[in-house]
């Protein structure tokens, strides 16, 4: 009995695990290569490898052959072409792991940076956190443990190759699924998620059970389950939203904890007009437009942020629109009003069919004329009501840079110093209502 052959296959399939019946079937490979190199291809060759005793047999054109006969070029022959079948086997079995492991967490240590890029250790296997899958505002150092997110796995060569993720917003799923059971016992369930890796995290939640509340489930007693999570994530701020079938009330959630006045939901463009009080706008738009572009992600719609001045005046100047077509009169304009056609847009995305069904227009003639007049009013319009928000943005940052240099005067003359001189706005503090982007000394987050 060749016990040594033995004891080398059952070490190296506990070390590696790899299979021993594919052990066995290198070996036989292996040794049939260095047989061949040593009698010729077109020789009748069989090896065997008994699978109990590690005995060797090998048989030339019908007579047997002693394995040591081979000689030592043969010998070198058969350890490279075992070493490359061990190598693939074990290839495809950290390549089989970790493919059952993809889009889960695994918990590594930094092993080595190397251009920019985080090599972890795992265990069996190494992974890899390119530049583009870390948050701008961690860094680790060789030895520090990391918990990442298994984003890719494929083999390249003989490696295979282990992408990982700190900004995949499926590791803030992952990660409430492993500290709150009831996402993992599907109690809770996580509706969608949106994330701006450093920065903020909405994540929409929804309970099964009506007697169980999702968001207090997953701030946890004393917020001690979520404080778990925005450790983990380096004070990542994290918003729990309330899921809703209802799209309104759905993008009211999404937008808390500013105060909703009205919301409405143009369908056809998916488009929601959110009005808020003046004293709400920034806390809607949030730092920079973060909370506002969150929440459009969220919900997918694109949310537009009007205060009820603006928006009354919008509604306004749209029916004044309307009411100055060429063409029709007032009360033809107030049946159009009426009908849901109370902006140029309206009638520009309901389409002619849409005209010819109000009273006093009469033709497709005209229905044409009125419709033509439309779209090209409403490239105006836009254009106007652009260049005005951002002159509006540009005066909401004089102010602030103004009342800001007032303050520091103000501070100057107390201290008993000379008032310092008023710094130049930032351009990137602007705040856009339209389209929801803009910026705020507040934001909303647990």
């Amino acid at each position: 009995m060749n016990e040594e052959l033995l004891r080398m296959v059952d070490s190296i399939h506990r070390d590696k695990g790899i299979d021993k019946a594919l052990l066995f079937e290198s070996l036989e490979q292996a040794i049939l290569s260095a047989t061949r190199k040593r009698y010729g291809e077109e020789r009748e060759i069989e090896v065997a490898v008994d699978r109990l005793s590690g005995e060797i047999s090998a048989v030339v054109d019908g007579t047997p052959l002693e394995v040591a006969e081979l000689g030592r070029i043969a010998a070198q022959t058969a350890k490279q072409v075992m070493i490359q079948r061990i190598r693939e086997a074990e290839r495809d079995v950290v390549y089989t792991d970790y493919e059952h492991r993809m889009g889960s967490l695994v918990t590594g240590t930094v092993q080595r940076i190397e251009s920019g890029c985080i090599i972890v250790n795992l265990g069996r296997a190494e992974g890899l956190v390119p530049r583009s899958e870390q948050v701008f505002n961690e860094s680790y150092r060789p030895g520090e443990r990391i918990r990442t997110y298994v984003f890719e796995v494929k083999k390249k060569g003989q490696k295979v190759l282990i992408i990982l993720s700190r900004t995949n917003p499926n590791l803030v799923r992952e990660l409430f699924a492993l500290e709150i059971p009831e996402i993992s016992d599907r109690i809770v369930e996580i509706k969608h998620i949106v994330r701006e890796p450093g920065h903020r995290t909405k994540i929409a939640v929804v309970s099964i059970d009506p007697r169980v509340d999702p968001i207090g489930t997953c701030v946890g007693v004393r917020g001690t389950r979520i404080r778990n999570i925005v450790d983990e994530l380096n004070g990542e701020k994290i918003d729990i939203i309330r899921w809703n079938e209802s799209d309104e009330i759905f993008i009211r959630n999404a937008l808390s904890p500013a105060e909703i006045s009205f919301v409405e939901l143009d369908r056809e463009e998916g488009r929601a007009r959110v009005i808020v009080p003046e004293d709400q706008l920034s806390l809607a738009i949030g730092k920079r437009g973060q909370n506002v572009r969150l929440s459009s992600r969220l919900t997918g719609w694109n949310i537009d942020i009007l205060t009820e001045e603006e928006a009354r005046r919008e509604r306004d100047e749209d029916h004044a629109e309307v009411r100055n077509v060429p063409g029709i009169d007032t009360e033809t304009a107030d049946r159009m009003i009426m009908a849901g056609l109370a902006s140029l847009r309206r009638v520009v995305m309901r389409g002619p069919a849409a005209l010819l069904e109000i009273k006093g227009i009469e033709g497709e003639k005209q229905v044409q004329k009125i419709f033509d007049y439309a779209q090209k009013r409403l490239i105006e319009i836009e254009e106007e009501r652009a260049k005005r928000a951002a002159e509006e943005a540009k005066a909401r940052v004089e102010e602030r840079a103004r009342l800001a240099a007032e303050a520091a005067a103000a501070a100057a003359v107390v201290e008993g110093a000379a008032p310092p001189e008023a710094a130049a706005a930032d351009p990137t503090e602007s705040s856009q209502v339209a389209g929801g982007a803009g910026a705020s000394e507040s934001e909303p987050g647990v």
